[in-house]
């Protein structure tokens, strides 16, 4: 017979080969403290973007990626799928819309802490950006945000950007 399945207890195989409930994971986590000695990254589809880059970033690539899924504009979920494509053996996606206690639709787990995965994020932004000004008509923007970007410190933005994020209560801290 059947064990019935307690919603929220499906348990997720973490990329190191431990497993994590669902019932542990909430919409607030960045990082799972892991039974195998390593944090790993918590990203679900209800966080923004802007956990990564600013606002202002997140409008630019809004306006300019053109989705092709039933997401509708570009997000979170885009986000992950690039790093997905990047590192798929250190990356867990998981689609958890039917399991109705957990607040998410889409679940990913990295391999590496937050703060790796946000750097990791960045960079591959940046090549997503630089990408996409190379098929620009116009040669000078192309030209300033190739000589803006050997300025740019990816790790230097990442620490910057973590420690002066607005928050939304007392309790929230750097992702």
């Amino acid at each position: 017979m059947a064990t019935p399945r307690v919603p929220g207890d499906e348990e997720i195989e973490l990329p190191c080969g431990e497993s994590v409930s669902l019932a542990e994971l909430d919409m607030g986590m960045r990082e799972y403290a892991c039974s195998c000695g390593e944090r790993h990254a918590v990203v679900m589809d209800v966080h923004p973007p802007s956990r990564f880059v600013p606002e202002a970033i997140v409008e630019v690539l809004r306006e300019t990626v053109e989705t092709e899924d039933d997401f509708g504009e570009f997000g979170t979920p885009h986000v992950m799928g690039v790093v997905l494509e990047e590192f798929p053996e250190e990356v867990v996606a998981e689609d958890v819309s039917d399991d109705g206690t957990v607040g998410y639709s889409m679940l990913w787990l990295t391999d590496f802490d937050s703060r790796r995965l946000h750097v990791i994020v960045v960079e591959l932004l940046v090549e997503l950006m630089d990408h996409a000004i190379s098929h620009a008509e116009d040669d000078t923007a192309a030209t300033e945000f190739e000589e803006q970007m050997l300025e740019f410190d990816v790790e230097a933005f990442v620490d910057d950007y973590r420690t002066a994020r607005e928050f939304e209560s007392e309790h929230d801290r750097p992702a």
